[in-house]
């Protein structure tokens, strides 16, 4: 994700603010962790197949929702826990008897409901019985979706509605329990393992709606269209909905670029986000690895007032005619996409390396600025911290620390082992983790691999435990 104060060059517009931090000395860290025995994360290997029709407006949707999954993990799961995500704003939560939470699930199959927890963001379903490992089962229930009056990832700009983190999707279970972290209000706080989704959205005419994965659209009842939408090896899925201008451009290493954006937006911002647009697919995806989704959507507005913010195969930005955020949106693809991290518990993992691949393309000068870092707030500041330790008051700390210190790290560790080694590593780190999950631990061993010096003072320095 991206605050509108981190538009282009990214790292000098936090520049301000990060400099008004002292500093204090760098607390020690431990040695490169060495490999851990940890459980499986499960249930793994999810399907969701989904089927929901709009109101006039897009603002309602409603359906059915099939889950389907494999155990992963060598005991039985007795029980699978999914998220309502869109339940999580702090505006939302459970509710009121006169405004009901956002995201509502009803109508449970293949289980037994518990009562909605963590502000009705987590529903806990008990499974008919236990369920061997490598076995799937699957899980069903309606879906009821009223997108919330707010310019927000879930919420709505004029005539436009955006419908991002609302699904239900399956949390994880691994070596350290539940994950059933809360939405702090920022940042995201999001951990799925990839899976595959096929949605199928009933809507409108009027209305255009750019999705997560490849549309196919057939006719449906008379002045309403099926849009049928696949997506294979993704976290998430989203959709936007609405009277949008559209484009569609292909970028020379054959990607599809779909520009949505409003009517107000500029035709100068349109054309500088999709031209960085096309440009960073490419060049991201000869660094990182070929991007295996095929087509990206731009959904663009000159009202969205978030700045920014990523999912698999669509980004959301505010768009303005000299400045976007779309190459860090883009970024994000393969930094919390591709290669996947628990956003709430690593948050610098993906706002950190987005920053610094979008840094890298853009090519702006921060040597002044990455020299005055790290910036400290006080003894207990890393750069390893999570999204809990940032909930407590120090969100400044959480942009200063997880996006441009951390992009200034990496560039450290750069001047550090040198460009084509740095290159190498990270290509290499991606291909490792691919549609998978990665940790702190894991960069840590892989940059370490690249080189034959002691990298421990380098995380010492950086906070990097």
């Amino acid at each position: 994700m991206t605050s509108i104060t981190l538009w282009r060059p990214l790292l000098g517009a936090l520049a301000a603010a990060a400099l008004l931090v002292p500093q204090s000395a760098a607390a020690q860290g431990p040695a490169p962790d060495a490999p851990a025995q940890a459980q499986a994360a499960t249930p793994d290997r999810p399907s969701y197949d989904v089927r929901l029709r709009s109101d006039a407006d897009g603002t309602t949707w409603t359906g059915r929702q099939t889950v389907s999954f494999r155990n992963s993990a060598r005991t039985p799961l007795r029980f699978v826990d999914v998220r309502l995500w869109g339940n999580g704003h702090p505006d939302d939560g459970c509710g009121t008897p006169g405004k009901p939470s956002p995201v509502r699930v009803s109508k449970v199959a293949g289980g037994t409901p518990h009562p909605l927890t963590v502000r009705c963001s987590a529903l806990r379903i008990d499974l008919k019985k236990p369920l061997p490992y490598g076995a799937r089962a699957n899980v069903s229930f309606d879906v009821a979706i009223t997108v919330p009056d707010r310019v927000h990832r879930f919420g709505r700009d004029g005539a436009h509605r955006y419908v991002g983190n609302v699904l239900p999707l399956l949390s994880v279970q691994d070596a350290k329990g539940r994950h059933l972290d809360p939405d702090v209000g920022f940042g995201e706080s999001y951990f799925t393992l990839a899976g595959d989704f096929r949605v199928a959205l009933d809507h409108p005419d009027s209305l255009k709606v750019p999705a997560t994965g490849t549309t196919t659209r057939r006719a449906g009842a008379p002045g309403r269209t099926v849009s049928t939408n696949v997506a294979r090896g993704v976290r998430d899925f989203v959709w936007a909905a609405g009277p949008f201008r559209t484009r569609t451009v292909t970028s020379p290493g054959g990607i599809k670029v779909h520009g949505y954006w409003t009517a107000t937006t500029s035709a100068e911002g349109v054309a500088l986000a999709m031209k960085d647009g096309v440009g960073s697919i490419d060049e991201f995806g000869k660094r990182f690895g070929r991007y295996p989704y095929g087509e990206i959507d731009l959904v663009m507005s000159d009202g969205i007032t978030f700045g920014g913010m990523e999912f698999p195969g669509l980004v959301m930005l505010a768009t303005a005619p000299d400045m976007s955020a779309v190459v860090h949106e883009v970024a994000h693809q393969w930094w919390y996409g591709i290669v996947g991290n628990d956003q709430f518990a690593d948050p610098w993992l993906d706002e950190g390396f987005a920053s610094y691949a979008a840094h890298t393309y853009e090519g702006g000068d921060t040597s002044e600025f990455c020299a005055e870092g790290p910036w400290w707030w006080d003894d207990t500041s890393a750069m390893t911290r999570s999204m809990g330790f940032y909930a407590d008051g120090r969100r400044s700390e959480y942009v200063g620390v997880a996006y441009s210190g951390a992009s200034c790290a990496l560039q450290d560790l750069e001047s550090t082992l040198g460009s084509q080694q740095t290159a190498a590593m990270l290509k290499k780190y991606a291909r490792d983790h691919w549609l998978g999950v990665s940790t702190t631990a894991d960069f840590k061993r892989a940059a370490q691999a690249a080189t034959t010096k002691d990298l421990t003072p380098f995380w010492e320095k950086y906070r990097i435990h």
